[in-house]
């Protein structure tokens, strides 16, 4: 799908799009947030850039786990990045949560000003990956992080079979009717099938330039977590 009709789809499905995630992965997507900010390790005063932040759930998790952490989140999609700064402001304490729109290829970002970079479940829907990757590798601090959580398969036989069904037979009509669009979760299943393996991705990380490269798997490998870090200078 080009990049342009991804975007009309997450303006069309922003208003419930929460809902939708929550209730068709059994809110794991809480829990795989909550993990990806947990394994971040951050240190106050520090900052992360937070890619195709959407609705900011996953922007919110980081900063409720480090609330001395300033978070700047960036999407193309202002139906999106509405819902999500409305959460912000309907938070009862301050947060260091801001948001600007933007496209991961070409981050409005200054180089080398983050500590990390993250990006949950949005690097599927990007049309020249290494274009992203290069960015994120820009705009990160001598050896600052990058965490790219992405869905994937399970690797045992039997849960790979029965998550198979599911996610290819069940999830895309369920999904569908959900966000009351003829295709957004279809293309959920497709986009995910379309994914280079682990190794493949692994591989584009690298070529962007980040070393000590590693993968941390999620519920049994439904979610994974691929880690890099820009070389100190």
């Amino acid at each position: 799908m080009k990049d342009s009709a991804v975007k009309t789809m997450f303006e069309t499905i922003a208003p419930t799009y929460d809902f939708q995630n929550s209730f068709l992965s059994l809110r794991r997507d809480i829990y795989w947030r909550q993990a990806l900010a947990e394994i971040l390790q951050l240190e106050k005063g520090g900052t992360v850039l937070d890619v195709a932040v959407g609705t900011a759930e996953t922007a919110l998790a980081i900063s409720f786990r480090y609330p001395l952490v300033q978070v700047v989140g960036v999407d193309f999609s202002p139906a999106m990045l509405g819902v999500g700064m409305k959460k912000i402001a309907a938070r009862r304490t301050g947060t260091q949560v801001s948001l600007t729109a933007g496209d991961g290829r070409r981050l409005p970002i200054r180089s080398g000003s983050v500590d990390a970079v993250t990006i949950s479940f949005g690097i599927r829907n990007m049309e020249e990956r290494s274009l992203a990757l290069g960015e994120f590798h820009r705009v990160l601090k001598p050896g600052g992080k990058l965490f790219v959580m992405e869905f994937s398969y399970p690797d045992q036989p039997l849960l790979h079979w029965v998550y198979r069904f599911y996610f290819d037979r069940i999830l895309p009509p369920v999904g569908n009717l959900l966000s009351r669009t003829h295709y957004a979760y279809s293309y959920l299943a497709e986009s995910v099938e379309a994914f280079p393996v682990d190794e493949q991705f692994v591989a584009e990380i690298a070529a962007a330039g980040f070393k000590d490269l590693k993968i941390k798997k999620l519920t049994f490998g439904i979610a994974k977590i691929f880690q890099g870090r820009k070389e100190a200078q």
